[in-house]
């Protein structure tokens, strides 16, 4: 379809009936007030309020969390705990670095 045709009809449509009389007096002042008087968009504001939203569910998973890490037995490989192991491992990595220089 030809737009510049359409956009021409459309206007000479326009421009041949005559302006309505059934518009309140009045109408466009009381419309741009409203626009005034409504809030300008915030993003910071949205984003705090997504995140008060999201901090709920957070506390939950992490109490849901913490039980079930507190409820569940300790689990240990050959009596070691953690910091021995990590010693080890690191003290391996060194031994044949050292076993390797000669």
């Amino acid at each position: 379809m030809n737009t510049d045709k359409l956009e021409r009809k459309l206007i000479a449509a326009a421009r041949s009936s005559a302006p309505s009389d059934a518009v309140p007096l009045a109408f466009e002042k009381r419309i741009t007030a409203r626009l005034g008087s409504m809030p300008a968009f915030d993003a910071w504001a949205d984003w705090a309020s997504a995140l008060w939203k999201a901090a709920a569910p957070c506390v939950a998973v992490a109490i849901v969390l913490g039980v079930w890490t507190a409820v569940q037995p300790e689990v240990s490989t050959a009596g070691n705990d953690l910091a021995e192991e990590l010693d080890n491992t690191l003290l391996v990595a060194v031994t044949q670095d050292s076993n390797n220089a000669w």
